[in-house]
């Protein structure tokens, strides 16, 4: 029984022991850290500026430190964008990677635009290259430029698909925009005849929809679409009262500005040559003259396909 007595005296005093070093612990943490904020709080104090020169200076170098940090977090999201989109571009370099995004080009030539007139689009050597030179392009990849290395073609240019009446011109255009549009690239375009669009200035008395998009106005924004216009200067009469040439000249000086501007494409097909075009859409100036140097212009020979 002495025995039990004084070992549960040496556990009771083990613990009282325990519990003592550990309240002496808490103690002197507690003092710690009591010095270490009465260190802080005096730092701070030291540091507060003591007339109102020092509290000037002092603002003005948060406001800089603060703008520093601002722009360099949006230099950091331009970049990764930037980069995002490079990447994004330079895919179709691999060649299995364009292979498949050809095949799903024909899928689509194949099964939403040709399947109303139950015939394939054929391959050749008129539109292979073309084909290619397309894919690339819309993509934004570099490789564009050098399919047709002799023709200077830029990735940041227009598209003018030019070639004899049936030759596919506006067929090509019609399947890249459903590609386009199915693959969600900021390339995609809507297709726009010459007629619609004078028909939508016989009823709108402008051509709003088709240029600027204001009719889609938020603060005071435009919001203009990437086009294509087909067959230019095919019927250049009036039509319906309205002088189809002298549309055709607005749309195109408009899309040049909104190009400039809103970096927008309008590009064109025409069965006309550059020549011709420069004599029909000729302004006094030589203004939209010029304007056609921001064209890449694709020839598209071989005979109809229809």
């Amino acid at each position: 029984m002495a025995e039990i007595t004084s070992i549960g005296s040496a556990v009771a005093d083990t613990v009282r022991s325990v519990r003592e070093a550990q309240e002496y612990a808490r103690q002197r943490k507690d003092r710690e850290l009591v010095e270490a904020m009465s260190k802080e709080h005096e730092a701070r104090m030291a540091a507060q500026p003591q007339t109102e020169e020092e509290q000037r200076k002092a603002e003005e170098k948060e406001l800089l430190r603060q703008n520093i940090i601002m722009l360099n977090r949006g230099i950091e999201a331009a970049t990764k964008e930037m980069r995002k989109e490079a990447m994004v571009n330079a895919q179709l370099e691999n060649e299995d990677i364009f292979q498949a995004h050809a095949r799903m080009l024909m899928w689509i030539a194949n099964n939403v635009v040709l399947a109303h007139q139950r015939r394939q689009f054929v391959v050749d050597d008129n539109n292979r290259q073309i084909l290619r030179f397309l894919l690339y392009y819309f993509n934004g990849c570099p490789l564009a430029e050098e399919v047709f290395p002799d023709r200077n073609y830029k990735l940041h240019k227009h598209l003018m698909l030019q070639g004899e009446v049936g030759t596919g011109k506006t067929l090509l255009m019609q399947i890249f925009s459903e590609y386009l549009h199915y693959t969600k690239n900021p390339r995609a375009f809507y297709n726009l005849s010459v007629t619609q669009m004078v028909n939508y200035y016989t009823l709108h008395n402008n051509l709003d929809r088709y240029t600027y998009y204001e009719e889609e106005n938020r603060g005071f924004q435009c919001k203009p679409v990437n086009i294509c216009l087909n067959d230019i200067g095919t019927d250049s009469i009036t039509f319906f009262g309205m002088d189809t040439k002298l549309l055709t000249n607005q749309f195109l000086h408009a899309r040049n500005e909104i190009w400039v501007h809103y970096h927008k494409f309008a590009h064109v097909t025409t069965n006309l040559t550059v020549e011709q075009l420069k004599e029909e859409y000729k302004d006094g100036f030589g203004r939209l003259i010029d304007r056609f140097k921001t064209y890449n212009i694709v020839p598209v020979g071989g005979g109809s396909r229809r």
